[in-house]
């Protein structure tokens, strides 16, 4: 069964970074070469050339390819905005396979697209992958995304919890009495409290009198004593 332990991480991106530097360098070269050859036979030349080839506006047209190709060839080989200079190159080129050579077929010998279509694919890959590590782009914007990316991934991912409810506070209880206690003559009672209920001491046992549980004497009825009833025990 195969394994990975032996591709270190990050490999295939190392490879991307050589192989975009080697394109970079020779897709840039051509560039130049050609940009630099325009540039050589004079503008008024190459807006003549267009001309005959049916593009419109020939001189501006001249003027804009000149400097394309050969800006943009230089700004390629170093990975300098690199995105840019690839959609700028693939334009150009776009515009010469419709104008010039898409009507000649394939091959560059009957001044097909051949050359134009690889150059034009070249640029515009390199627009959509990047330039790579080794290039002015990654000097200069490279390291501070890196930078950013890395202090991103070292705070930890809280996920949100969801909010508790707050518990309603315990319904207030009636404070418990004591058996037989009666209520304070004017206390207060909370809303919804029942008033307490005075619970009638028990009776006396049979044959045993105490002074709370004594019934009251006729005198206090206003009727007088009878026979052994007087409070002083003689008549």
């Amino acid at each position: 069964m195969a394994t990975n332990a032996g591709v270190k991480p990050g490999g295939r991106r190392g490879f991307y970074d050589i192989a975009a530097l080697i394109a970079r360098i020779v897709v840039g070269i051509v560039f130049v070469a050609h940009g630099w050859q325009k540039v050589a036979g004079g503008h008024a030349a190459v807006a003549e050339m267009f001309s005959a080839a049916g593009i419109p506006l020939s001189g501006f047209a001249a003027a804009i390819t000149m400097i394309i190709e050969l800006i943009g060839g230089v700004l390629l080989i170093l990975g300098l905005l690199t995105p840019l200079v690839g959609v700028l190159l693939f334009l150009v080129m776009l515009a010469a396979f419709v104008f010039v050579h898409a009507r000649n077929g394939v091959f560059v010998q009957d001044n097909g697209f051949e050359l134009v279509g690889a150059l034009g694919s070249a640029a515009l890959l390199l627009a959509a992958g990047g330039a790579g590590r080794i290039s002015l782009d990654h000097l200069i914007f490279g390291r501070k995304a890196e930078r950013r990316r890395a202090e991103q991934e070292a705070v930890p991912y809280t996920p949100p919890t969801a909010t508790q409810p707050a518990e309603p506070p315990p319904a207030a209880r009636p404070a418990e009495r004591r058996p037989y206690e009666e209520a304070e003559p004017g206390a207060e009672h909370a809303e919804g409290e029942e008033e307490p209920r005075v619970v009638p001491p028990p009776s006396a046992t049979p044959g045993e009198r105490t002074a709370d549980h004594e019934p009251p004497s006729r005198w206090e009825n206003g009727e007088p004593p009878r026979g052994g009833e007087s409070g002083s025990g003689t008549r």
